[in-house]
């Protein structure tokens, strides 16, 4: 039996018209669009619903829909496609037009509306949404989540049913009890001052945003999308969850929103857990984007659901200059020799670190043993650097890698180990210390951001009252599985998974 995803929200018509410039208008000084084609699609809600339709699922589309021309072509389209429940619509179709030139929008002219809910069926929609596998409200501010109702129900649903909310700045607040709501970074803003938080600072970070939308909205988990950096996952407790996104060159954001939360929907409704579908749907996103966003979609849903990337998740791309928080050269270390790196040891790091505090930059730190180092040691450096303005690795001394994996560990000693980690692009320096944990290495260095591997979860940390008691923020990174020293070492030598085995009996 195939499971049902039920899309709630506010629907519009996309238009496109696209067409070349070659003159300035005799009348005004502004260009001259010689219109060549247009094209027209589903958008908001509509749009959400399409992203969902796959092979292997049910979606159904609840919105208000206007009795006019364009309705009627909006709702023929969903109907290919999706099941649509249509309700009374105020006033004519939203309609968003864009003009085009070059691949460059050069105006958007909005019409139509209100377009909120007349009279909706309510047992109908009760119905509807009792039947459903997930719920994703798509609010594009037109005032189906304002109807009371229609809030009533879905406060309702979630307490049994998984309810994913897609804000929008003139929508309502998301009902209590969400499974997830995705707020991008200027929403997140916008909803924390509205629910008047003054603990996120002058400047807030995109996971204290998510971990106080969480509390506020008294959401299961929320998720702030960032656009190129990815997004923060705060799910009651557990550390807040930050997915880098894949560096796109080029592209089009245009519906990377919508993409994202239809992604995470289908990403639950077939089993995944959620910070895997926050995974898969920040990757779905940076597809979406690299292919040219709203502009490159038919209208038709995407062959059997989210997008996968063309090679194998791994490592995320390294950030380049124009996507790190700061581009500032005075914040970078100067040329490193090689061996012997200056990078290595207290007296280089806190001579960096101070130069670039003095400029305002974050630091981020990052510890572990890292023998062996393997592609999932390189995708948490290099998202970890992503995190802040410098990266410096703390560094597990051999007799502490002794201690917690075994007599036969590290393989590899530590200056060597801390000569590959100083020698990597991400990380601009590295410490070793003695301890089984880096509480007092933490303690010295005091940087603003701890990054730990998601193989945390939500096991305590017992670095991460230390780091707050400065006013630094902990973050997780995804886990990449299959991806260890130990894993790598039992590759190499069968015997030593026997040896490993026995000693466990």
């Amino acid at each position: 039996m195939r499971r049902r995803i039920v899309v709630l929200g506010d629907v519009l018509l996309d238009r496109d018209v696209h067409g070349s410039v070659n003159r300035i208008a005799p009348d005004a000084p502004v260009p001259v669009l010689d219109a060549e084609r247009s094209v027209e699609r589903p958008g908001g809600a509509g749009l959400t619903a399409l992203l969902c339709a796959a092979a292997d699922l049910e979606v159904q589309l609840i919105a208000p829909i206007a009795g006019d021309e364009a309705g009627r072509r909006l709702q023929n389209r969903l109907s290919s496609y999706v099941t649509v429940l249509p309700l009374g619509h105020q006033g004519a179709t939203r309609i968003k037009t864009r003009l085009r030139a070059s691949g460059q929008c050069l105006l958007r002219l909005d019409e139509g509306g209100p377009g909120g809910p007349v009279d909706p069926p309510v047992d109908v929609v009760a119905q509807a949404l009792a039947a459903a596998d997930v719920i994703l409200v798509s609010d594009y501010g037109a005032g189906t989540t304002q109807h009371p109702e229609i809030r009533r129900l879905l406060t309702r649903a979630a307490v049994r049913t998984p309810v994913l909310w897609d804000p929008h700045p003139r929508g309502a607040e998301p009902v209590p009890g969400c499974l997830l709501v995705t707020p991008n970074l200027a929403e997140a803003g916008t909803a924390v001052a509205a629910l008047g938080v003054a603990s996120s600072g002058a400047d807030p970070q995109p996971d204290a945003l998510a971990e106080e939308l969480c509390r506020g909205w008294r959401a299961r988990a929320v998720g702030v999308t960032a656009g190129a950096e990815g997004a923060y996952l705060a799910q009651s407790g557990s550390e807040t969850l930050f997915v880098p996104a894949q560096v796109v060159i080029g592209g089009d954001p245009c519906g990377a929103g919508d993409r994202f939360a239809a992604s995470v929907a289908v990403s639950v409704a077939r089993g995944m857990v959620l910070s895997e579908a926050v995974v898969q749907a920040v990757e779905d996103a940076s597809a979406w984007v690299a292919a040219g966003g709203t502009e490159a979609f038919d209208g038709r849903p995407l062959a059997g659901g989210p997008a996968r990337s063309a090679t194998p998740s791994t490592a995320p791309e390294p950030a380049s200059p124009e996507h790190l928080p700061t581009a500032d050269p005075a914040l970078l270390p100067g040329p490193r020799t090689r061996p012997g790196s200056p990078a290595i040891g207290w007296e280089f790091v806190e001579q960096h670190v101070a130069g670039v505090r003095a400029q305002g930059g974050r630091v981020v730190a990052t510890g572990g043993c890292f023998d062996l180092v393997h592609v999932g040691h390189i995708a948490c450096l290099q998202a970890a650097r992503r995190a802040g303005d410098t990266l410096i690795v703390l560094l597990n001394s051999d007799a502490s890698v002794r201690r917690l994996k075994g007599p036969e560990r590290p393989v590899v000693p530590e200056h060597e180990r801390a000569e590959v980690l100083a020698a990597l692009e991400c990380v601009d320096g590295v410490v070793i210390f003695d301890q089984d944990d880096p509480v007092l290495a933490l303690d010295r260095l005091r940087p603003d951001v701890w990054v730990k591997g998601g193989d945390y979860g939500g096991a305590p940390m017992p670095e991460a009252d230390l780091v707050r008691g400065w006013g630094g923020r902990v973050l997780l990174l995804p886990y990449l599985t299959g991806r260890s020293t130990t894993a790598l070492l039992e590759r190499a030598d069968p015997d030593a998974r026997d040896y490993h085995l026995e000693e466990t009996r």
